[in-house]
Parts: C-alpha cells; structure tokens; sequence
C-alpha cells in the first residue's frame, strides 16, 4: 500500500520511506491513526512493512 506524506496511518505499524528511484532511504513507526511526516525528498512515499 503506497502512503504519503500528509495521509492517516492505517494501523499502527513501522513505515518505510521509499525514494524515487524504489530503495529504501529510511523507516518510521507511526500509531494508527497518525499523520505521516514529510518525507525528506518531494518523490518519496511510504509503504507499510
């Protein structure tokens, strides 16, 4: 499931911060419920692990 910065957590879980060009550029644990933070570049988005 594709998250972005600004969208609602789902279910509490770890988060991955997934870069433009598909890797892996960090990880964030969020409560259900929860804001997603801005990521640290425009093209990224999240993904639940």
């Amino acid at each position: 499931m594709r998250l972005n910065s600004g969208d609602t957590a789902p279910q509490t879980a770890n988060y991955k911060v997934i870069g433009p060009d598909g890797r892996v550029m960090g990880s964030v644990y969020m409560h259900e419920g929860e804001t997603l933070p801005p990521t640290q570049q425009s093209d990224c988005h999240y993904e639940m692990e």
